[in-house]
């Protein structure tokens, strides 16, 4: 699985983040996404590959500016992960 970060742009309000949400899971087939007004930033957990162009045209349609995107695997903590 991969964590993708997108630095967003414009985001003000909580509607503003769940616009930006709804247009991801739209477009793309993804686990999770979750967007933070305060950080700048929406984060999407996938299965597969989301090219930047498309992200940033999906994003970019909503009226909202892609100011980078960075990607790293992402592996699920168990309940019990600190033990091994």
């Amino acid at each position: 699985m991969t964590k993708i970060t997108v630095k967003v742009d414009g985001m003000m309000c909580g509607m503003c983040e769940s616009h930006i949400n709804d247009a991801v899971r739209k477009a793309f087939r993804v686990k999770k996404v979750t967007s933070s007004r305060s950080k700048g930033e929406t984060v999407i957990l996938t299965e597969e590959d989301i090219s930047e162009d498309m992200l940033k045209n999906v994003i970019g349609e909503t009226g909202y500016s892609v100011k980078g995107i960075s990607r790293e695997p992402y592996e699920k903590k168990g309940l019990f992960g600190f033990l091994g």
